[in-house]
């Protein structure tokens, strides 16, 4: 862990920010590099946050993170191809697989895995390191969201397919289970959706702040207190179907961050998937559908449900 230590200029402007101290003036790390490598200090040897003032004279110590490597490792994953050609790739994305490496997931993404498929199909070394040999993924899933996914393997197609999502003339259908039913068997949910300020991982809903988001949704079938619906996001918000739902009333079954605790199905992991895909490919004449069907965690439960006796009617 790179480490930084110093006293700190006397003639520095009253009441400066110990974060703007070290980006401005000893210039080691940017204000985006700051959050992004978890910088922390010491000020005469108590620890404080990047945000305190600063007076001058104080001795500073700094420690952040190493910068993350740009380079993709590819990995030998197994992975659902729907559809494959020279331009694109179309897969049945696994519940509990991450889309892109991230903190505490530098691998076994489907990041790379799809650059392992894409060296391999060319005949390249699959330990190649060169930079640029990264996969164009177009759109993401949650990790516990699964199904449909689609990916390009060079730059056209990638900026053909995203001024599809950018446009929104992509058609998504997902399918969830969720708690109790609506109360409409077909509407839309049409709320604003903003970071929560209580819990920074999750999202919630807003009158007055945050970005447009709306989603239509259908009620296909119910068992009382649990319903499955097909929704139609109409924007690509994070979290969009979970929150809105939340909101609605009606959270996703095993929902960790937006549900409540389960009692007849406490194993239930998120029920939550991505069913279709409708969009135009490079180089193709109208919209292509790729479909996915309902996967077994989904058919275990619709299952329980069929088997479970039904309240009696007084």
């Amino acid at each position: 862990m790179p480490s930084f230590s110093c006293t700190v200029e006397a003639a520095i402007p009253s009441g400066l920010r110990l974060d703007r101290y070290v980006c401005e003036y000893l210039k080691i790390l940017s204000r985006s590099q700051i959050k992004a490598r978890g910088l922390t200090a010491c000020l005469n040897g108590k620890a404080v946050k990047v945000s305190r003032p600063l007076k001058g004279g104080e001795r500073l110590d700094l420690s952040w993170a190493e910068a993350e490597s740009p380079f993709l490792v590819p990995e030998n994953l197994p992975l659902d191809v729907l559809y494959e050609d020279d331009r694109v790739i179309v897969v049945n994305k696994a519940q509990g697989m991450v889309v892109h490496p991230g903190a505490g997931n530098k691998q076994g993404t489907l990041a790379n895995a799809l650059l392992y498929r894409r060296l391999e199909g060319k005949g390249l070394s699959v330990f190649a390191q060169a930079a640029g040999q990264r996969p164009g993924i177009v759109h993401r899933l949650d990790k516990d969201t699964s199904g449909v996914m689609i990916a390009a393997w060079d730059e056209e197609a990638h900026g053909f397919l995203s001024a599809q999502f950018k446009a929104r003339s992509v058609r998504k259908v997902y399918a969830a289970l969720v708690r109790g039913c609506p109360r409409q068997m077909t509407g839309r949910i049409d709320a604003n959706i903003v970071r929560s300020r209580r819990n920074r991982k999750t999202f919630t809903v807003s009158d007055t702040e945050g970005r447009p988001s709306l989603t239509c949704f259908k009620v296909i079938r119910t068992w009382g207190d649990y319903s499955l619906l097909l929704l139609r996001p109409k924007t690509g918000r994070t979290h969009q179907i979970r929150v809105h739902l939340r909101h609605l009333g009606n959270p996703v079954l095993g929902d960790p961050l937006y549900g409540q605790a389960e009692a007849r199905y406490k194993k239930a992991s998120l029920m939550l998937h991505a069913k279709s895909l409708s969009l135009i490919l490079p180089a193709r004449e109208g919209p292509q559908v790729f479909k996915s069907p309902l996967p077994l965690r989904f058919r275990r439960v619709i299952r329980a449900l069929n088997c479970a006796p039904r309240p009696r009617r007084a």
